[in-house]
């Protein structure tokens, strides 16, 4: 595809826009002077618009652009139902959980795990969130991020790229979470602006294939008639007369069955357990950060417009005999070229512009998951266990030891593939590997938070046995206890094996693993005895009429949305 030298001149003046912006906010507060939580935290110095912001700039990477596009090609609109759940999710997260994470000054998720249980489970989970944050979240944003902008370049230069990525999101993450927020407006701003832009010439060129000229309104109606099946939002479960794509895209998304327990088992983990997201606001107010969070709920509902429609876009022009050679990487079909592919289509300029936005998504994401595992390993692993006695200018200058390291492991893995990402869906890939994780450890935080008979025992037995239970739900029980019981319907895959769709793998996991804590800890009566109550305000719970008005608004445009896709 190639981009011209006016594409280059506008990457390059977002590129200055974004580091100069970066430098100056730096600059403001001399950072190399800060406090460790000045760095990781931004304490008291975001926005509630900058905390909704940097919150969805981090969210909204390659996995999104790439690998959600890709899904959209596969699946349809089905697949936003983690951006539309997500909306929900962080409604949750700003009612329910925010004020215990802010009322018991927690600046890190194993510093809950800490406060809440004891030490060993906050150093179990600690390093747990870095082998998953380094090896699949950092890494699969680099690798697909990287993919993308090579297809999109036209060249062979895939290395070059990723080195350069790291280097980008390197610059941005030296300066602390500050730096990372506020140019995080910027990068939100480009990537909503980029991704709309693309939105809108992929139908356009749609209306102009089937002969409405250039009329976007006209595209957007011929995608409902051009394949209607990718407009559902549920997948009927597969009856013995079900071709292998609906057998492969209710394993996707196993229709209703996922919005029992998987879906929100995920979404919940993910906005309310997660230091990469929930950083962004532990260093606000109260108020600030609910109403941060909730404009970023606002921001998710609109995301399927930026990256699902352009997959679905590109399936019914491959449909009609359109980018054939642009699915392909090395000769062989990738749906996750889908985003790349429509970029194509784009004129000269407004191309440097798609990759400007896809750039903001990548390096927004990378430079905050690297700030997150700085976090940890600095806060919850050096200060504790390898130098206590460590001055704020040495833990700052160890988180970004740390971001160097993160991010140099991060090239090196993905220099060959070794992780084997470019064979999968980019987005199945995370949220699949995610979910060994997630079923595991929301069950310690939600009984944590809201059941005070949770002992440090069963804590620990949550997460170990919550892991090999994925295991075993994944790798081994159909082979054990067949491929149709009353627990799930394991599918074949298309390649000789029988797989359970991992969305109900984790609804089960995340059942078992709360009934395991439970029963632990009421056998646990020496436990019960040293539990590390929470301080909790029922009061802290109540919103103000601004915060509700926008909870019922963004609750009502989900409704519609499921009503209407149903």
């Amino acid at each position: 595809m190639g981009l011209a030298t006016s594409d280059y001149i506008v990457f390059i003046v977002y590129f200055l826009i974004v580091s100069s912006y970066g430098i100056w906010v730096y600059r403001r507060k001399k950072n190399a002077n800060a406090s460790s939580t000045d760095f990781f935290l931004a304490e008291g110095q975001l926005t509630w618009w900058a905390i909704g912001a940097s919150l969805i700039a981090s969210n909204i990477s390659a996995e999104q652009f790439i690998g959600m596009s890709g899904n959209g090609f596969r699946l349809g609109i089905a697949i936003s139902a983690y951006e539309w759940l997500a909306a929900a999710s962080l409604i949750v997260v700003a009612v329910f959980f925010m004020p215990i994470y802010l009322k018991n000054r927690i600046f890190t998720m194993p510093q809950f795990l800490k406060t809440r249980y004891n030490e060993t489970v906050a150093l179990i989970m600690a390093i747990f969130w870095l082998f998953l944050y380094v090896f699949v979240n950092l890494t699969s944003i680099l690798y697909l991020g990287t993919l993308a902008i090579n297809n999109l370049t036209g060249g062979d230069n895939f290395h070059i790229i990723m080195i350069a990525l790291a280097v980008f999101a390197l610059i941005i993450t030296l300066g602390g979470m500050k730096v990372i927020g506020y140019t995080d407006v910027i990068q939100v701003i480009v990537l909503i602006v980029g991704g709309l832009v693309t939105s809108y010439i992929a139908l356009t060129v749609v209306s102009e294939k089937f002969g409405y000229g250039k009329d976007f309104l006209a595209g957007f109606n011929q995608l409902f008639k051009s394949a209607p099946g990718h407009f559902n939002m549920i997948f009927d479960k597969p009856g013995p007369g079900s071709t292998q794509q609906q057998v492969n895209h209710y394993a996707s998304l196993p229709g209703l069955a996922m919005l029992a327990a998987g879906m929100w088992v995920a979404n919940l983990n993910y906005w309310g357990c997660n230091q990469y997201i929930t950083q962004r606001a532990l260093g606000a107010d109260l108020q600030t950060a609910r109403k941060g969070i909730l404009f970023a709920a606002f921001l998710k509902l609109m995301m399927p417009l930026l990256v699902v429609l352009p997959g679905i876009a590109a399936y019914v022009l491959h449909q009609q005999g359109e980018l054939q050679q642009q699915m392909l990487t090395n000769g062989e079909f990738r749906e996750d070229n889908a985003y790349s592919a429509v970029l194509g289509f784009l004129p000269t300029g407004l191309r440097g512009l798609s990759m400007a936005a896809l750039t903001a998504a990548i390096v927004a994401s990378l430079a905050g998951k690297a700030n997150s595992i700085s976090t940890i390993y600095t806060l919850d692993i050096y200060k504790k266990y390898i130098k206590r006695e460590s001055s704020e200018k040495n833990l700052v200058w160890i988180g970004r030891i740390v971001v160097v390291v993160s991010l140099v492991i991060a090239v090196a893995v993905n220099w060959k593939d070794a992780l084997g990402i470019g064979g999968k869906g980019g987005f199945e890939f995370i949220q699949k590997y995610t979910g060994y994780i997630s079923p595991a450890i929301f069950p310690v935080f939600l009984l944590g938070f809201f059941w005070k008979k949770t002992t440090s025992k069963a804590a620990i037995a949550g997460i170990i046995g919550g892991v090999l239970l994925a295991i075993l739900f994944d790798k081994l029980l159909p082979g054990l206890a067949g491929n149709d019981t009353f627990l799930y319907t394991a599918y074949p895959t298309g390649t000789g094996a029988y797989e359970i769709p991992f969305l109900i793998q984790m609804g089960w996991v995340f059942f078992f693993t709360m009934l395991l804590i439970i029963i632990v800890s009421l056998l646990d009566k020496k436990g019960r005895e040293k539990i590390n109550a929470l301080q909790v305000d029922r009061s802290m719970y109540r919103v103000s009429p601004g915060i509700l008005a926008m909870i019922i608004i963004v609750l009502g445009i989900i409704a519609a949305l499921y009503i209407r896709f149903w």
